[in-house]
């Protein structure tokens, strides 16, 4: 299911259980709680989701979406390659100021979630899958030398930044690890 195919109901569904889901965490809300919020329902949830574990990675897909467009969006703004590779920090850092004080809802829910077969855990994989692999196509188009492991030392700057923007309360995390990212990047000749 897509935001594109959604009912307006299932829409609104959805972005109240994101909000609550971001806000207070995946376990600690309920459908009552979501449906009341709503003003639909429990069986209208479960009719447009099927389950709460539909409804949780619908929430994390439409997340995925909203942020790598708007990593691609950073990315394509730029020609030179370096500030390519660098784009997703800078994306990282418009995203915080925005509001997501909570840091990354991906590893918040990859916290919650312990079961392997959670249909929001393969969401949460591949998203985190994704920015690596686009670390290593703009590695490889800025030149350097294994952009494979360099993209690995790009995604640990960039994760360990979301948490310690929240966990730690360190408001200068995504700044720095663009710095660390841009000495890496220098270090390796781009």
């Amino acid at each position: 299911m897509t935001d594109g195919t959604l009912t307006s109901g299932a829409q609104r569904i959805l972005e109240v259980a994101s909000e609550l889901f971001y806000a207070h965490g995946i376990h600690a809300v309920g459908v009552d709680t979501i449906a009341a919020q709503s003003g639909v329902t429990k069986r209208t949830l479960y009719d447009r989701f099927g389950s709460k574990d539909q409804l949780v990675a619908a929430y994390l897909r439409t997340r995925d979406r909203r942020w790598r467009a708007r990593v691609d969006a950073a990315v394509e703004a730029q020609s030179d390659p370096v500030r390519r590779v660098l784009a997703p920090f800078d994306a990282m850092q418009g995203w915080l100021a925005e509001g997501a004080d909570r840091g990354c809802a991906f590893v918040n829910a990859y916290a919650e979630l312990d079961d392997a077969a959670h249909p929001g855990r393969a969401v949460i994989e591949d998203e985190k899958r994704w920015l690596r692999e686009l670390f290593v196509r703009e590695l490889v188009r800025a030149g350097v030398d294994d952009p494979s492991g360099l993209a690995l030392q790009l995604l640990m700057l960039h994760e360990g930044a979301l948490v310690a923007h929240s966990v730690a309360a360190e408001p200068a995390a995504a700044r720095s690890a663009r710095e660390a990212a841009e000495m890496l990047l220098e270090r390796a000749g781009a």
